[in-house]
């Protein structure tokens, strides 16, 4: 049996996380930005910040297994 839980997780986070794509933290004139497809150097450090903490949280301190 093999744990999915990481694969499913990570690819998951990347897809939701990718700046510009769903929401963008900060914003080129807010501070969040929807659906815009445009992105800055200090968005994407903030997106990988939150990327490798939801990770932290998900596989790490709630420890989730997904076996198939």
């Amino acid at each position: 049996m093999q744990d999915w839980a990481a694969p499913i997780i990570a690819a998951a986070l990347f897809a939701f996380l990718a700046p510009g794509l769903v929401f963008q933290m900060p914003g080129n004139e807010s501070p969040m930005g929807f659906m815009n497809m445009k992105t800055s150097v200090i968005s994407m450090l903030l997106h990988t910040v939150l990327y490798g903490l939801f990770l932290i949280l998900f596989l790490v301190i709630l420890d989730i297994h997904i076996y198939a």
